[in-house]
């Protein structure tokens, strides 16, 4: 009982997107490969709104719409929420549907499989295209397909134009790709979202998103700590956090998420802990010093999620580099 009474309803900040609709400032993430079965999912998503978050991102690859779905059918039905509006929903067109042909169709699906009206936001996934009946994560030679970045962009405008979606945005585009994308766009992506952490700062791509208008989401904002196949330690073992964290009484994940936010960038979490599902939250209402950034600044730097698993040297992408236009 004593627990329930420290819980303060977190003030979470919002931020406004270039297509005029806002986003909480942090999100629960829905996706990594690690959530359990419906049911438990359920109880994890409706624990999360319970404890303040109204953001939630998912995508049609990670297997949770329905999960989700059912979850904020359920906050309705016992009044955790008054209404629909209250949460920002995010997914995502997967690559075996990046084709201009099937984004309204995959849209379609996701939102019949979440059960919603519209989405707050719909992001092309990844910047490449793969056979349609192809495992995406068990590819082999031949499987990827050149990407009709321009045409599939265009499909996604319809779709907001419909008032399917209320933003649409990308997902692991570089600076050269958005650049290009924007020579042909009606509608400008809204977010972008990336790799994010003090281990891979995106030194190029946040200033170049500002000067375009484009908000950065993160993705893998503690360095995906644990995961068994591409997760790093380059986060949550780091001595210059652990130091700042305990000198302003944080835990490590606060002063990363912190960090992130004072970017002007969102962090996209995930933990199934109430306790730090609690306090990922906590972190808006104090702030990182000068030098405390400029010790930041010195971590070095590398990129963990390379898409490598797209690269094949007789497909459209023969390289990492040329996937992230050099910026590895």
């Amino acid at each position: 009982m004593a627990a329930k009474q420290e819980i303060v309803e977190p003030k979470i900040p919002e931020v406004l997107l270039n297509s005029g609709h806002k986003m909480p400032a942090i999100g629960y993430g829905c996706g990594g490969g690690t959530f359990p079965l419906l049911e438990e999912s359920i109880s994890i998503f409706l624990k999360a709104m319970e404890i303040g978050y109204r953001h939630f991102d998912t995508a049609s690859s990670y297997g949770t719409e329905e999960a989700l779905g059912k979850a904020v059918a359920r906050a309705l039905e016992i009044g955790l929420i008054k209404n629909r509006d209250e949460l920002f929903i995010t997914s995502k067109l997967w690559v075996t549907q990046n084709h201009p042909d099937l984004v309204l169709p995959s849209l379609k699906q996701t939102l019949e499989t979440i059960g919603l009206e519209y989405l707050d936001l719909y992001l092309v996934h990844w910047p490449v295209r793969v056979k349609k009946e192809a495992d995406a994560f068990k590819l082999t030679e031949g499987d990827v397909l050149p990407f009709d970045m321009i045409g599939t962009w265009k499909a996604m405008e319809d779709c907001s134009n419909l008032g399917l979606t209320k933003s649409i945005g990308l997902s692991n585009f570089s600076c050269e790709k958005i650049s290009k994308l924007l020579e042909n766009a009606t509608i400008p992506p809204a977010v972008n979202q990336v790799e994010m952490n003090v281990g891979w700062q995106q030194r190029k791509l946040m200033p170049f998103s500002k000067e375009k208008g484009i908000h950065v989401c993160a993705w893998s904002p503690l360095g995906a700590y644990g995961r068994a196949f591409w997760g790093s330690n380059a986060v949550m073992e780091n001595e210059i956090l652990k130091d700042i964290a305990a000198s302003k009484s944080k835990t490590i994940s606060q002063v990363a998420l912190r960090w992130i936010y004072e970017q002007e960038a969102t962090p996209i979490v995930k933990s199934f802990n109430e306790e730090r599902m609690k306090q990922n939250l906590q972190i808006f209402d104090w702030e990182l010093t000068k030098e405390e950034h400029d010790l930041i600044l010195q971590i070095p730097q590398r990129r963990v999620g390379t898409g490598d698993i797209f690269v094949y040297k007789n497909g459209p992408i023969k390289s990492v580099e040329e996937l992230w236009d050099g910026d590895i």
